[in-house]
C-alpha cells in the first residue's frame, strides 16, 4: 500500500538527499506547498511573498515503513525548534511543516509532536506545523536530485552531505542498502 506526505525540513536539497535514501520510500520530489500563489517559482518562493514552504513530496510503502519511523527521521534529521530557519537558510520559506493527505496522517503527526513537546526532547519547544497539504507545486527540473548530481558542490558539501552521514548513522536500520 502507497500513501504520500510532504515535509518541509529546510532546504529541500537536504530533506531529499536523505529521504532518498530511506528503505521503503518509492518515491520524493522536491517542491512548494501550502501558499497562496499557484504555480510559483523558486525565485518567487525565495523572495517570501508567495507562503510556500520548500517541501518534499514522499511517497513511501506502508508494509516497508511505517508513518511513524518515517516522522521519527523528519524530526531526527532537521531542527523542529528554528522559527523560519534551518541553519544559515533564513525564511518563511524554510519552516518546518508536516502536510497531510489524510485524516489518520494528521492525526499521528499532531499527536507526534505533541507527544515530543510533553516530553522536551528538543529542550525547547517544536515550531513544525501540521497541515493538510494545499496548493503544491513541483520545484523546477533542476532541483530534482540536486545532491546526487552535485555531491561537490559547496552546499552539498557542507550542509547536505553532512545531513545525509547523520542519516547514514542514526537511522542505518532504515536506509537502503545501497545507501
Amino acid at each position: 500500500m502507497q500513501e504520500t506526505i510532504y515535509f518541509g525540513g529546510g532546504c529541500f536539497w537536504c530533506t531529499e538527499a536523505v529521504f532518498d535514501r530511506v528503505q521503503g520510500v518509492l518515491d520524493v520530489e522536491s517542491g512548494y506547498a501550502n501558499g497562496h500563489v499557484p504555480q510559483p517559482s523558486y525565485e518567487q518562493v525565495c523572495e517570501g511573498t508567495t507562503g510556500h514552504a520548500e517541501v518534499l513530496k514522499v511517497t513511501f510503502d506502508t508494509e516497508q515503513i511505517s508513518l511513524h519511523t518515517l516522522l521519527e527521521i523528519f524530526f531526527g534529521t532537521h531542527d523542529p525548534t528554528t522559527l523560519n530557519r534551518q541553519g544559515n537558510d533564513v525564511g518563511t520559506q524554510y519552516r518546518s511543516g508536516i502536510y497531510t493527505t489524510s485524516p489518520q496522517q494528521h492525526e499521528a503527526a499532531q499527536a507526534l509532536v505533541q507527544s515530543l513537546n510533553q516530553n522536551k526532547v528538543f529542550g525547547v519547544p517544536m515550531v513544525t506545523e501540521v497541515q493538510p497539504l494545499d496548493n503544491y507545486w513541483p520545484a523546477e527540473d533542476y532541483h530534482q536530485d540536486y545532491f546526487a548530481r552535485n555531491p561537490h558542490q559547496g552546499y552539498c558539501a557542507y550542509v547536505v552531505g553532512p545531513k545525509v552521514h547523520k542519516f547514514l548513522q542514526t537511522f542505518a536500520a532504515h536506509a537502503k542498502k545501497d545507501a
